[in-house]
């Protein structure tokens, strides 16, 4: 019941703060300087076991959004991101009640034949990097 209550906060909290960014383009022309290399790794930001750790949970989302906007596609594309919803509960520290869940964002650029899906941990920092397949806007 007690883990029931939790994703049911959570998720209310994730809803009322996460404003969905559809039809958001990364047209930001401000580029963070936290993310200056591309991952080696093929499950980085692709898995929910393995998600992109932005950090922050008071800025969760905008963190999200700013990391999303450094972002291109394999050959420098603009991209286009939408949040689909949130997923995966976990456990971690920086959260309500020492839970919180994932946000899963659709990642499109001119001439991809299928969208990209990438998983976002808005609650826990690690190094930023740019997942395999997605370059550094310049």
């Amino acid at each position: 019941m007690k883990k029931i209550l939790l994703i049911i906060v959570v998720g209310m909290m994730l809803i009322s703060a996460c404003k969905s960014s559809k039809g958001t383009s990364g047209g930001s022309s401000k580029k963070s300087s936290a993310v200056t290399i591309v991952s080696t790794d093929n499950t980085y930001g692709y898995t929910e076991g393995n998600p992109i750790k932005v950090g922050g949970t008071e800025s969760g989302p905008a963190n999200e959004r700013k990391y999303l906007n450094t972002l291109a596609g394999p050959n420098g594309e603009e991209i286009s991101y939408v949040r689909v919803g949130s997923c995966c509960p976990f456990n971690t520290p920086n959260g309500l009640m020492g839970g919180g869940l994932l946000d899963r964002y659709e990642i499109k650029w001119s001439g991809q034949t299928a969208p990209v899906y990438l998983y976002l941990n808005m609650y826990d920092k690690d190094e930023l990097k740019a997942p395999v397949g997605f370059t550094i806007k310049k």
